[in-house]
């Protein structure tokens, strides 16, 4: 815990770890007013994409936690940065929420229903059969698939839902496509928080409730890691895995000294 303590950088999932659905976890307002008061460099690095930076400091400001916007990242900014990086001014098909649809209009990608390059799938209530024929018909036309996120489940307060993996292998069996997932555990997000943060790796620390992608991606990034089981993962299904994080806590409201 002393090691942990010492971190400059602390990057933390959000659902799970922060919130469950619109109920503020145990602990979570005195482990923030720790990380100001130790002049902390953090990042909220979420998976979701459908909500904007700006709308999750409004989501935690009503549960009554203040945290500037400029600590946020998600796969949906990480997704918009990496389709107008490989393709500048492309257009796309996009089933997903307002934070994704809003993250690819200001990096310059456009709607296009009709012969878009890409068919990007993220969370959302846009969810539905008929967005689910279309994707297929523009992927058997060649566009590329891509999602959000690899999660195949979340956190919500009435229990574990459907994410994005799980909403996208509709499409991936009917095609015989296999999307291409951006958020964690690829190493591009990881690598941008870094970068946001200006932190070392080794000075570094992943904070998260699964171990299929936060846990995997702290690790092969370098980031000393935390698995909190205020989430998804408890210590029975932590053990399926081959490796294993530093620390295991109840929560993050363990971190700060009592």
């Amino acid at each position: 815990m002393d090691l942990l303590r010492q971190r400059q950088g602390f990057i933390c999932d959000m659902d799970g770890v922060i919130y469950h659905g619109n109920r503020l976890l145990p602990g979570v307002r005195e482990f923030v007013d720790w990380l100001y008061k130790e002049k902390k460099n953090f990042l909220f690095l979420t998976n979701s994409s459908e909500r904007s930076p700006k709308e999750l400091q409004q989501k935690l400001h009503r549960m009554g936690l203040d945290v500037d916007e400029t600590h946020f990242y998600t796969s949906a900014l990480a997704t918009a940065k990496f389709i107008s990086t490989q393709s500048p001014g492309c257009s796309a098909y996009v089933v997903g929420g307002a934070g994704l649809i809003m993250a690819l209009h200001d990096a310059g990608i456009t709607m296009n229903d009709i012969d878009p390059d890409y068919v990007i799938i993220g969370e959302g209530n846009t969810y539905n059969y008929e967005n689910i024929l279309k994707a297929v018909r523009l992927v058997m036309k060649g566009a590329k698939l891509i999602g959000t996120n690899s999660d195949l489940t979340g956190p919500a307060e009435e229990g574990i839902i459907p994410a994005c993996r799980a909403m996208i292998s509709p499409i991936e069996m009917t095609t015989g496509q296999s999307a291409y997932f951006i958020g964690k555990p690829n190493p591009l997000m990881m690598r941008t928080g870094l970068r946001i943060l200006d932190v070392h790796s080794e000075d570094a620390v992943m904070i998260g409730d699964r171990m299929d992608t936060d846990i995997v991606a702290g690790i092969e990034t370098g980031l000393d890691t935390v698995l909190v089981l205020s989430g998804v993962t408890d210590r029975r299904e932590m053990e399926r895995f081959p490796y294993r994080p530093r620390l295991v806590l109840n929560g993050v409201g363990d971190i700060p000294v009592q």
